[in-house]
């Protein structure tokens, strides 16, 4: 990794829709949402902010995350350095009124984690949610806005049809989907040109790379991977006796449950002999890894931790040659990981 302040750079999307933003991001949902326990108001503000001393120019949130908190802690935690980072936010699922009168007019439906489960895309929505993020985020525009989820009810020309008035009135630059179908992503691209698709990938979530990733390079999309440590499962901390509090996100996902976790630890274990050859942290190893499928490819690990993150920064300066990330890849390969990745009202609202 360069010194602080400095970090290698990547661009997601090409032609008009290309932006330049650095290597990996930080992603800040578990800043107020899912993570517990949470940190003072702010302590989060300083580690926010550390990020962008370190060289982070990246930075990810929702307003679902919370709801509305979350851009309203990265908002403000930005601000000194607004004109020199990238921030991107989302919409699209139906939350109530919210801070500063805007978001969406439907009631909220939640799943058994208090996750909101119903989509809203329509014009009037994302309208109204775009001006709520503008002011959360204390800015006149969005770099990078994105779909959170596809909702089938609004055909997705639709949507990439407001996207690209939002880009013309400036409020928006660029825009992207979160966990949508490959189909879906070509037909929004073919009406206004997405510059990302954020999606779940990472060394024990490899689906992407069956029709996903060739689909993004076809048409010079980028990929911008959430959870890229897997949720932490690959950053060396658990074993497989773990077990997780009633309010922390994994109690629900089934990956995480017991049984699966004595059988997954093993990917974990393979991860951290990886770090151990090389004398580098597992994180390291599991980003370093993402950096090296594609060009075009921004992992955006999040933490709470200072130490933490400048650990994950370190991941740009981890390389790998063909042959290694061939025999990387035919372990991983070797290694089943049982359970699924979401709760099935989660699973349920991606790849559509």
């Amino acid at each position: 990794m360069a010194q602080d302040g400095q970090l290698p750079t990547r661009t997601l999307g090409t032609g008009k829709a290309a932006l330049k933003v650095s290597a990996t991001g930080l992603g800040c949902m578990g800043f107020t949402m899912s993570w517990p326990p949470f940190l003072p108001h702010d302590e989060s503000i300083r580690v926010i902010r550390a990020a962008y001393e370190m060289g982070e120019r990246f930075f990810d949130t929702a307003e679902v995350y919370g709801p509305f908190t979350n851009e309203e802690l990265v908002g403000e935690a930005l601000e000194p350095f607004r004109d020199d980072v990238v921030i991107a936010t989302k919409f699209g699922f139906a939350l109530h009124g919210g801070p500063n009168g805007d978001g969406s007019d439907s009631d909220a439906t939640l799943d058994a984690s208090g996750r909101v489960q119903q989509t809203d895309s329509r014009p009037a929505t994302i309208r109204k949610a775009v001006e709520g993020s503008l002011k959360r985020l204390r800015t006149d525009h969005i770099d990078l806005y994105y779909q959170h989820r596809v909702d089938t009810a609004v055909p997705i020309e639709d949507v990439a049809g407001v996207m690209g008035e939002l880009m013309a009135e400036g409020k928006i630059l660029h825009w992207g989907l979160s966990e949508a179908a490959p189909a879906t992503v070509r037909r929004a691209h073919a009406v206004t040109p997405v510059t990302a698709v954020q999606n779940e990938y990472s060394m024990w979530w490899r689906k992407p790379e069956q029709e996903l990733m060739p689909m993004l390079e076809e048409f010079g999309i980028g990929l911008v991977p959430f959870s890229p440590l897997g949720k932490a499962m690959l950053a060396g901390r658990f074993t497989a006796a773990t077990r997780f509090a009633t309010d922390d996100y994994r109690s629900r996902i089934p990956r995480f449950s017991p049984d699966n976790m004595a059988h997954n630890i093993r990917m974990s274990e393979y991860v951290q002999s990886l770090a151990d050859e090389r004398g580098v942290a597992p994180t390291q190893i599991a980003l370093g890894w993402l950096l090296a499928q594609r060009p075009w490819i921004v992992p955006i690990p999040g933490t709470k931790h200072v130490d933490r993150l400048r650990q994950n920064l370190g991941g740009t300066a981890v390389t790998f040659t063909p042959d290694e990330l061939a025999e990387i890849n035919r372990t991983l390969d070797s290694i089943t990981i049982e359970g699924a990745r979401y709760a099935p009202t989660q699973e349920a609202l991606t790849n559509r």
